[in-house]
Order: structure tokens, then C-alpha cells, then sequence
């Protein structure tokens, strides 16, 4: 009998498991999806602050709820083959509220869910004043999580922000309880010092996420170091939502200036390309079939 090919959760559990560094980009709409696909990754993290920025219009100050992410999360799963790392922020309440999300968030089509262990409403990581629960409240909310789960292969990601609050030995500690609480994977962050990205690996049992913040508060380190550590994922949560930016702005400036925006410019990306990624030649190809 032919073994049948691996579910994209089972992808990303062997993918965390391997600690190679895997880079991860964040998408936070289904066409960002589409080019982190299309570019070669291996999976896609589904970045809450991505979702507030392009969607709301709004800083990652707890704005998102559980519709904006799950209907996201559903329509990249349309989109794309890889697996999703979904933010769920602090799960959107207590532990049954955590229970719910992660029903909701996997049958939309999450191989991962992360939480964290900030205090409502919750706030960018690499923003100052951020607040976090009790370690026996925020142990209650990964049980739960792993409690929730109809599928064993879907991944719980347990995020903790002590680091800003109590200091690096107390974000270890909790991301320990995280762990025997039922956690895939870790995510110890906004670490301010290459010394402590270097030492996490050795520190904790089960694979780590390093975030990579661009103009955040933790060190860019580079993926094949972070690989040479130890670390599953390195994750790039926000790289495509700033070069949209970068290049909105860029392509915008000179029409307003130029008062016309050609191809040849380089400014934005060609006609045909666009049709490309979206997919675009094999609808035509269904209208041929079903017209």
C-alpha cells in the first residue's frame, strides 16, 4: 500500500523538529500568502499584527478579535498548501475562551496556534508597558488549548513576554510550565541580548521560535547562526506587511509626483505577474471546461 503524503501539520511538526532554522515570513492576507508560497518557504506564520496593521488600520494594541483572525485564517487556507502558524494573541479571554479559540482557529484551518501570556489587551511584543497574567493563570490557558484540539497533530505555540516584565530567567521558567503544560513549541519573546538568543536552546526541551523583529528591541541574528543553535522556526512576522509599505509609498510618491506610473518603472509589479500569482490561468482554464 502506498503511505499517503504527510498533512501539512505533520510537515510542520517534523519541520519545527528538525531545529534547522527554518525561516518563516508572515502574511497578513491571502496574496501575501500566495508570495510567501510562491517564493519557496516552508510555512507561513499568520501574524495578528499584520491583520490589525492592513486590515483595521490600527497599532497591535488588542484590536484584533477571534472573527478577524479566524476569517483570515480560513481564506489563506484557501489559498495556500503550506502549513499555517496562526496568532492568537492571548486567546481572546480565560482558559474556556482559549478552549474555544482553538476549536475555532484549527477548523479554520490553523497547524499551529500560538498564545501568549500578556495581560488583556494585549500589545506588541517590542512595545513598551506591556503587562502579563500570573504563571498558574497562563498554564491553565496552554491546558486548555491542548485540551481543546481535535487533532493531534495540530501544534500548540506558547509565547511568553516575562522577559520585559520579570526579567530572562523568569520567561525561561514559564516556558518550561508551558511545556509540561502541553506546549509544541516555544516562543520566548522580545530577548534583548544575543547572549540569551544564544543560550535558549540549551535551556528549554522543546523546539523555540526566534522572533526577528525588524527595528524591534531583539538583535538580528542571523538564520543560519539561529539554525547552528538549535532553533525550529525563525520567524520574519512582519517582513512582507513593511516592504508593502516601503513600496506602496514608493510606487504612490511618483505617480502623485509624475502624475503616471508605467511598468518600466520598476515601481510595482507587472500586469501579467499579478494575474500569475492570483491564479488567474487556471480559472480561465475552469471557465473553459464548465462554459
Amino acid at each position: 500500500m502506498p503511505t499517503s503524503p504527510a498533512s501539512p501539520r505533520q510537515q510542520l511538526r517534523a519541520l519545527i523538529h528538525a531545529r534547522r532554522g527554518a525561516l518563516v515570513p508572515g502574511a497578513f492576507n491571502a496574496l501575501s500568502a500566495k508570495v510567501v508560497e510562491d517564493l519557496g518557504f516552508e510555512a507561513i506564520y499568520v501574524t495578528g499584527a499584520g491583520v490589525t496593521n492592513m486590515w483595521l488600520g490600527l497599532p497591535d494594541q488588542g484590536f484584533m478579535g477571534l472573527h478577524e483572525i479566524a476569517e483570515h485564517t480560513a481564506r489563506i487556507r484557501d489559498a495556500v498548501a503550506l502549513p499555517l502558524i496562526v496568532d492568537a494573541d492571548t486567546g481572546f479571554g480565560n482558559a474556556l475562551n482559549v478552549y474555544h479559540s482553538v476549536r475555532t482557529l484549527e477548523r479554520a484551518g490553523a497547524d499551529c496556534i500560538q498564545l501568549e501570556d500578556q495581560l488583556a489587551p494585549k500589545r506588541c511584543g517590542h512595545f513598551s508597558g506591556k503587562q502579563v497574567i500570573s504563571a498558574e493563570e497562563a498554564v491553565g490557558k496552554i491546558k486548555a488549548a491542548a485540551d481543546a484540539r481535535r487533532d493531534a497533530d495540530l501544534l500548540i505555540m506558547a509565547r511568553t513576554d516575562a522577559a520585559a516584565v520579570h526579567g530572562f530567567e523568569a520567561a525561561v521558567e514559564r516556558a518550561q510550565r508551558f511545556a509540561e503544560a502541553g506546549a509544541d513549541l516555544l516562543f520566548v519573546e522580545a530577548v534583548t541580548s544575543a547572549e540569551h538568543i544564544r543560550a535558549l536552546p540549551g535551556l528549554l526541551p522543546v523546539p523555540q521560535l526566534m522572533n526577528m523583529v525588524i527595528g524591534g528591541k531583539t538583535p538580528i541574528v542571523g538564520a543560519d547562526e539561529l539554525a547552528a543553535l538549535g532553533y525550529g522556526v525563525v520567524l520574519y512576522a512582519n517582513a512582507a506587511l513593511q516592504g508593502a509599505l516601503t513600496g506602496m509609498q514608493n510606487a504612490l510618491g511618483a505617480l502623485r509626483r509624475d502624475k503616471q506610473l508605467l511598468e518600466s518603472s520598476g515601481l510595482v509589479a507587472p500586469f501579467a505577474e499579478r494575474q500569475r500569482l492570483v491564479g488567474k490561468p487556471a480559472w480561465d482554464a475552469l471557465e473553459q471546461r464548465y462554459g
